[in-house]
């Protein structure tokens, strides 16, 4: 019987070193990352890691993007569950959840 080539036998060894993640949870993160893989929602999800805003104070702080462009960055980064609304009076201010605040964290720790 010949023995396992080296390339084989390293192959193995990198399985098993490695526990296999779930196909689910990469998928998720994955579909985080994308969420914020736009350079204005990224904008947007560090703005919010400052303090809670509108979207008339995000128009404001972001410059160049309208309202409609605006309130879809952040439907999109309330559907990836990173941002949450907040009604007060006739205004929603959006504030991070616990994920967007982790991912905030990560995106500051890259960037220093």
């Amino acid at each position: 019987m010949a023995a396992a080539s080296p390339k084989s036998a390293a192959s193995k060894a990198s399985k098993a070193a490695a526990p296999a993640r779930p196909s689910a949870d990469i998928r998720r993160v994955a579909d985080l990352l994308k969420q914020v893989s736009d350079p204005t929602r990224l904008q947007v999800l560090m703005l919010l890691a400052e303090k809670e805003r509108n979207v008339s104070e995000l128009c404001a702080d972001l410059g160049t993007q309208s309202q409609p462009a605006v309130s879809h960055h952040l439907a999109l980064l309330r559907h990836g569950r990173l941002i949450e609304p907040r009604r007060s009076g006739k205004h929603n201010f959006y504030g991070l959840t616990d994920g967007g605040k982790e991912l905030a964290k990560v995106v500051n720790s890259i960037m220093a």
